[in-house]
């Protein structure tokens, strides 16, 4: 186990090869729609929320979307979606979540998904947004579901694109790793480590070059000499992935729930700490998905053969689809 010398003499080398153009919340990285800040008091400090606002166009307006990014991402990587809905009729809201993006690291917060489904219930709430239709993808599968079991009145339908959270590692055998343990493995981050792990869980051992991008996001943070900030976020959401299972509580839902899985995905938070006799059954997204549709009360499952973890950047026409078919489908309920 690191010592806390070893992690403090960690964080002054990242800081001695700091990049000055590289901040904790992505200050000089440019998103695709000018991002807007909903500022709000939790856990006795004062945070800021970054969103995107994505107006409908035409006159034919059908609702508003609120798209959930997930844990190595921000929500940047939704910019297609966000033209594409737009484009179809629906005002999109991209929250970046506490904790990630270019919203506040806290030094000190108590990461729940309690809680950042309150927080985003509290934005929806200052835009106005009235009731919304949900898209979660990985982690933020998570908080969107538990968002949808906080406030089903406010919620018009839930989809999950590749969510996290369809099993319970801890059930399964996956066994629990300290903050202590969890923030050392942050300090051992690289850009290329990273692109081999999404190499082979989210893409099945492919790459393109368009890839990159989502990459060297996470590369800023790893540059930046707050990074020690942000790697304690990034520990403590670990966490809540394990501690907090969504799974069993699938039977509550009571909106339709849109299921899209890409069936080579293979993502299982832990399953490198794993017992070797269970590693390989964890994160087996065919099997997942279909016992999540047979969970859910009023489930549609899309299966989409060979694509991975994130469908909506590896092949956005399969991916926008039937998501765009299910929100036209109840749109008319908003």
């Amino acid at each position: 186990m690191p010592t806390r010398l070893t992690l403090l003499l960690l964080s002054v080398l990242l800081i001695a090869h700091a990049s000055a153009a590289d901040g904790p919340r992505l200050e000089d990285v440019r998103y695709p729609y000018p991002p807007q800040i909903f500022r709000f008091q939790s856990q006795q400090q004062e945070l800021e929320m970054a969103y995107m606002d994505v107006p409908a166009k035409g006159a034919d307006r059908r609702g508003t979307v609120v798209l959930f990014h997930g844990k190595n991402f921000s929500g940047a990587y939704w910019r297609e979606t966000a033209a594409a809905l737009s484009e179809r009729g629906f005002r999109v809201l991209i929250p970046d979540q506490i904790g990630f993006g270019k919203s506040s690291k806290p030094e000190h917060y108590q990461f729940s998904f309690h809680q950042l489904a309150a927080n985003t219930h509290a934005l929806l709430e200052k835009v106005k947004a009235g009731r919304v239709h949900l898209v979660g993808h990985s982690m933020g599968g998570m908080v969107a579901t538990r968002y949808a079991l906080m406030f089903p009145a406010d919620v018009v339908t839930l989809t999950l694109a590749n969510p996290i959270g369809l099993e319970d590692w801890k059930a399964k055998g996956v066994p629990y790793q300290s903050l202590d343990a969890a923030l050392a493995e942050q300090f051992t981050l690289t850009t290329d480590k990273l692109r081999a792990y999404e190499r082979k869980h989210y893409y099945g051992g492919d790459w393109r070059p368009d890839y990159d991008e989502w990459v060297e996001l996470i590369g800023h943070f790893l540059r930046s000499p707050d990074y020690p900030r942000m790697a304690w976020n990034q520990a403590l959401t670990s966490d809540m992935l394990y501690t907090q299972p969504v799974v069993y509580e699938f039977p509550q839902l009571k909106m339709p729930v849109l299921l899209i899985i890409g069936q080579r995905d293979r993502t299982a938070p832990g399953a490198d700490r794993a017992p070797a006799n269970i590693r390989d059954s964890l994160g087996n997204y065919p099997e997942l998905g279909r016992a999540a549709s047979r969970a859910i009360p009023q489930a549609k499952l899309v299966e989409l053969d060979g694509l991975g973890h994130l469908p909506h950047i590896e092949d956005f026409p399969r991916f926008i689809a039937p998501l765009h078919d299910f929100l036209s489908a109840h749109s008319a309920a908003n």
